[in-house]
């Protein structure tokens, strides 16, 4: 049984998007694999703040069907430079009961562990449900620093929260609590003065689609980054027009019967505007960072299947994640999408005609080397596909038909291809200086 400190995966959780098929072997491998990344590393790999992802991989490679072997495999790769948690300082653990304590220890790495095991101690007596509830969806001012802290570090923290959610494992669910625990809570001067000016408006009279074109039109907020701010989203858009990013974002809000369709919009929005973000001639690249707003959408529909949830935080919780997507867009310089690069699109090894046409796609980044940013990238197209099929004949869901599994293949094409696997803030001429022209034909 998975508990607080112990993985335990089972053929009977395999996430809301998987392959068939999955085997025993292959859960108790990738609980063993994920057991030992719990006990004995770090959520940021340096001081700097970089990601452990080897939850996030595992599981999404586990979900797309590979072997146990490739599981170890995968993971020993990943595993090489990973670092030990701080020891654990009771006189902080036992502080972090007061709400004064615990939040003078927030945004430091080095409380990662303390905030772990408390989170840990309080899911063993509360349940691991009543602990989001009370720690990240109350409503207060502690679950409010903790939900800003949630789509801090490129929404890293709410995926992982969303992984351990989706796989029903609470020792996932306490890392991800600790993790948003030790992030920045500077989004929170975005998200909630957006969300105080979302109550004039009418909800859900927006779509995303038709947002981004007025973000694109606004020439003050699409070039408030500069190439040399050193984050994009705080000292470019929030820094000198927070203004105009409050005014659009804040129009994106959700209706109280509209949550399965705004949750379809958002996921295909953030993957009209990432896929699309291309540079032709320039070889075929996805933005690294607009990557991450489709990797943690597959989880919002994760969290309306919630009944724990309330209706209420289901909408508050795809709200911010629409108003995250927006900013990150600015952010990049708001590069027109270009859906004919995805329409016209000549994969590397096209579908076999007859089987499953992602089949191959699944197979190849589940074997891919990386710290699983393509297979997240690449689960999270399959699902868009089959949540957004519904709602194809509506212009805010500009991408549709074949032009997801035209995804599929152009995202495993070009981390395989040469050069850096991501392209960094691609609406900038100098991110794609030293990216190859394409073969002309």
């Amino acid at each position: 049984m998975a508990t607080a400190s112990k993985v335990k995966l089972s053929r009977a959780s395999v996430g809301e998007f998987h392959t068939p098929g999955i085997t025993d072997e292959s859960a108790a491998k990738a609980s063993e694999v994920l057991q030992e990344n719990h006990e004995n590393h770090h959520i940021f790999f340096n001081s700097s703040g970089f990601h452990n992802h080897i939850a996030h991989h595992m599981l999404t490679i586990y979900a797309l069907g590979v072997s146990p072997p490739v599981i170890q495999r995968q993971y020993e790769n990943n595993k090489s430079y990973q670092r030990p948690p701080q020891p654990l300082d009771k006189d902080v653990l036992s502080g972090l009961n007061d709400f004064s304590e615990f939040k003078k220890h927030l945004g430091q790495e080095r409380y990662y562990h303390d905030f772990l095991v408390f989170f840990q101690d309080e899911m063993e007596k509360k349940g691991w449900q009543a602990v989001v509830n009370e720690y990240v969806l109350k409503g207060d001012e502690q679950a409010d620093e903790m939900l800003i802290r949630m789509y801090a570090g490129f929404l890293h923290p709410i995926i992982h929260l969303g992984f351990g959610i989706e796989f029903e494992q609470p020792a996932i669910v306490a890392e991800a609590l600790a993790q948003a625990a030790v992030h920045d809570g500077w989004m929170g001067k975005f998200l909630i003065p957006a969300e105080k000016a979302s109550a004039s408006g009418t909800p859900g009279s927006k779509s995303l689609a038709s947002l981004l074109d007025e973000i694109r039109a606004d020439k003050k907020l699409s070039a408030a980054a500069h190439w040399d701010d050193g984050n994009k989203i705080r000292d470019g858009i929030l820094a000198r027009a927070p203004e105009e990013a409050i005014k659009y974002t804040s129009q994106y809000t959700v209706g109280p019967d509209q949550l399965e369709e705004k949750t379809a919009e958002m996921i295909n929005a953030a993957i009209y505007y990432t896929g699309g973000a291309q540079h032709p001639p320039k070889q075929i690249k996805f933005d690294f960072y607009y990557m991450h707003c489709v990797n943690s959408s597959i989880f919002f529909s994760v969290f309306l299947k919630q009944g724990w949830i309330s209706q209420k935080n289901k909408t508050r919780l795809l709200e911010w994640k629409g108003r995250t997507d927006l900013v990150m867009y600015a952010s990049r310089r708001s590069p027109k999408p270009l859906l004919d690069e995805i329409i016209n699109y000549k994969p590397k090894e096209p579908s076999d005609e007859g089987g499953d046409p992602w089949g191959s796609i699944f197979c190849r980044v589940g074997k891919h080397e990386d710290d699983g940013h393509a297979s997240k990238l690449v689960r999270a197209l399959a699902h868009g596909e089959e949540v957004c099929r519904p709602y194809e004949d509506r212009e805010a869901f500009r991408i549709k038909n074949q032009m997801w599994l035209q995804l599929g293949h152009m995202a495993i094409d070009s981390v395989e291809d040469t050069g850096d696997t991501w392209v960094r803030s691609a609406g900038f001429d100098q991110a794609w200086e030293h990216y190859e022209d394409r073969p002309r034909l």
